[in-house]
């Protein structure tokens, strides 16, 4: 397996559980090489042939109308088993997500890709963040408030918006790196983030004055680099980079 290649991937469905019948209708992935995105991102919205639950549209705002005319599982199955295979995938809750990405291969007959966990890695970051905040809610809504990712657009569930959030909240759980791009400047890869650009056009000024800090924010800083290690269980990135000079 590529273990430099990872994908965050999230799915919405029909309902749940799958045993009953229940379908994916959306597929949203984001590509990682190495801790960076790199815009290659993999997004679907997929009819399904059955209607929705209420409670289900209730959380993603998915409608049955507007899935009318969206392509079938069975004409993606290809692209998105080639796009995952071989990848380290990194899912929220995984055992929902897997059981229903099988269950899709398996009713296509396709029973040599129906446990994914065959041909990929899989990272369940629901286990992974309860076993550093035990007793402690760690829903995606909760890391991303417990790490400091911006999650104000997400009134409903989406897939694509919550990889990406996924995606965030995994850097800064696992070390803190945020999500460097290695796309063109020419332009951002589909729902990547706009710290590309930002980071970019920082870069491009003139440096000014160098401004010393003071006792008070050197303390500060030292306190914040604490927390980091803190909460990750290991020393931030920066005091890393301290220790290796």
């Amino acid at each position: 397996m590529q273990n430099n290649r990872s994908v965050v991937l999230d799915t919405e469905t029909t309902g749940m559980p799958v045993g009953d019948g229940h379908r994916i209708i959306e597929i949203g992935c984001i590509e990682l090489v190495g801790r960076r995105m790199t815009g290659r991102n993999f997004h679907v919205y997929l009819q399904p042939d059955r209607e929705s639950d209420e409670g289900a549209i209730g959380v993603h705002g998915i409608t049955d109308e507007f899935l009318v005319g969206k392509p079938r599982f069975a004409e993606v199955a290809d692209e998105f088993f080639e796009y995952i295979q071989g990848a380290r995938l990194i899912i929220h809750n995984a055992a929902f997500d897997v059981g229903f990405i099988n269950n899709e291969f398996a009713l296509l007959g396709q029973s040599d890709r129906a446990d994914i966990s065959q041909h990929c890695e899989v990272l369940d970051t629901l286990l992974m963040a309860r076993e550093r905040h035990p007793g402690q809610r760690n829903s995606l809504d909760a890391l991303c408030k417990r790490y400091g990712v911006d999650n104000s657009g997400r009134e409903l569930h989406g897939a694509l918006l919550d990889s990406e959030l996924l995606a965030d909240v995994f850097l800064a759980m696992t070390g803190g790196q945020t999500s460097l791009s290695l796309a063109g400047s020419d332009g951002e890869g589909e729902g990547q983030s706009s710290q590309g650009s930002e980071i970019r056009r920082l870069v491009g000024r003139q440096p000014g004055r160098i401004i010393t800090a003071s006792a008070s924010e050197l303390e500060a800083h030292v306190a914040r680099l604490e927390a980091v290690a803190k909460s990750t269980g290991g020393p931030a990135l920066w005091q890393q980079l301290l220790q290796a000079n």
